[in-house]
């Protein structure tokens, strides 16, 4: 038997939370399981499958900006009308992370939580085909709604299971890596694009976009299954409070009201603008390129756009190395000046210096979200998930964004290139947010990375993981 199948092997509760109990129809959030106490090794396994998620959603959000393009001329729509595409996506961000997604998260867990999302984006991949058939734009908006809803369900659940899944002194660092895998898929989308789905295709022609789709659909469903039968802990909300409570003395903890939750609140707003102005960039990438530099192709802007995600993840990976010597805190705010200070050229350059900005400014946006995501969730405690449901329904930003970036460049006479003072707003709202961590919250942050070990030394024998339990599960009923 592994340590995956008996809850009590090795060390006392920690293994108690990594099981493989699939007929269990719902999760007792009061319930200390161990989960939160997850070491590294235990953690690998479950961590490298939910990495499998983030590459699915990297390459739909590659093609997405792909097939913003695409439609402007196979359907004869403006830049404005395009940006429909983004809105129907990530308008599903602000719904279902709220409503439906969190909820599954609470009271099913992790594992329904990622069967019940790749069978929802299964069927939005699906409705591709009809789509294209009518070759109705309305349709694909639609069908990219229900495609948004189901990733949304699974970042709802993946964010918060990576943050929480091993050591939390390695939270930033692994959930930035898995976000690397993420970053891959976003650039190979858009090479495939521009060499396979579109190369020698006629600008007008729907049917490889349904093609595309199908095997989309046909690879989540397959994932799905996957997940039915994987090991996946389940991290209840107590399992967290107890991992708060024991890191209190070095951490500062204090239990509040989520309401009282100010730096989670912060950290919302940041998203929303950040991942706003990141969706603006990637969405209007190539209406950009073929701007500042007139008579570059769609096929060439799909190129550098796959070049330019290339140099976001480089910069996740390079970002992850960074995360184990330097404080999450001051990468942050190394990276997010580069993103401003780039974005702020993009208004000026021309040509090749213009593309060379917004190369830099790709590279610098890699690490961004993963690092608001876990900063804003340090010492939540029982409120984690809630609280990171919170974060991916902030992810909504990209709807707001490139509409109005689009509607801008249109009234400019189709000025992408002014027009992108839109993301640039967004980015320096963000950007106040790692300056309040440095400022008031950095000997707390600190403490998470250099002084907690949870996860990484094993339990004293004089408290036994029983007691702990019972006292932890007794305070948070108490609490709620």
């Amino acid at each position: 038997m592994s340590d995956f199948d008996n809850p009590r092997k090795g060390s006392s509760a920690s293994a108690g939370g990594i099981t493989n109990d699939r007929k269990r129809k719902a999760i007792n959030g009061h319930e200390v399981t161990g989960a939160g106490e997850i070491t590294l090794r235990q953690s690998i396994l479950p961590v490298s499958l939910v990495t499998i998620l983030f590459f699915m959603w990297g390459f739909a959000y590659g093609l997405l900006d792909v097939l913003n393009a695409h439609f402007q001329t196979a359907l004869n729509i403006s830049q404005g009308m395009s940006s429909g595409l983004q809105a129907a996506y990530f308008g599903a961000y602000f719904i279902g992370p709220l409503t439906y997604s969190g909820w599954i998260v609470r009271h099913f867990g992790y594992r329904w939580a990622f069967i019940f999302g790749l069978c929802l984006y299964g069927i939005g991949a699906l409705m591709f085909w009809p789509s294209g058939l009518k070759r109705s734009f309305g349709g694909f908006c639609g069908s990219m709604f229900i495609v948004g809803s189901g990733l949304s369900t699974l970042e709802t659940a993946a964010n918060p299971f990576i943050a929480t899944c091993g050591p939390p002194r390695y939270s930033e660092m692994r959930l930035t890596l898995a976000q690397a895998f993420q970053a891959i898929g976003t650039v190979v989308a858009p090479v495939l694009a521009s060499q396979v789905i579109f190369k020698n295709v006629d600008d007008t022609s729907l049917t490889s976009v349904q093609f595309v789709y199908l095997g989309i659909a046909i690879s989540v469903f397959f994932l799905a299954v996957i997940f039915f039968f994987a090991p996946i802990p389940e991290v209840t909300d107590a399992d967290m409070a107890s991992q708060a409570q024991q890191t209190a003395q070095d951490t500062d903890f204090e239990d509040k009201p989520l309401s009282q939750q100010y730096t989670l609140f912060y950290g919302v707003l940041a998203q929303f603008c950040y991942v706003g102005a990141q969706v603006a960039y990637a969405g209007y990438f190539i209406n950009f390129v073929s701007w500042v530099r007139p008579g570059t192709s769609h096929a060439t802007g799909s190129s550098l756009l796959a070049s330019a995600q290339g140099c976001f993840a480089i910069g996740r990976f390079i970002a992850s190395g960074l995360l184990k010597f330097t404080k999450p805190r001051l990468v942050l705010m190394s990276f997010i000046s580069g993103v401003v200070l780039f974005a702020s050229l993009c208004m000026g350059l021309q040509g090749n210096g213009a593309i060379a900005s917004i190369f830099l400014v790709l590279f610098f946006e890699s690490c961004i979200f993963p690092l608001i995501f876990t900063l804003s969730l340090r010492g939540l405690g029982r409120h984690s998930k809630r609280g990171a449901s919170f974060i991916v329904a902030a992810v909504s930003g990209g709807a707001l964004f490139p509409p109005v970036l689009g509607v801008v460049a249109d009234a400019l006479g189709g000025n992408t290139q002014h027009a992108f003072f839109i993301p640039l707003i967004g980015f320096v709202i963000a950007f106040t947010f790692p300056v309040y961590l440095n400022v008031f919250k950095a000997k707390t942050l600190d403490a998470w990375t250099d002084k907690v070990k949870v996860g990484i030394e094993p339990k004293s024998d004089v408290e036994s993981a029983e007691g702990m339990d019972e006292r932890v599960a007794a305070h948070y009923i108490e609490k709620i």
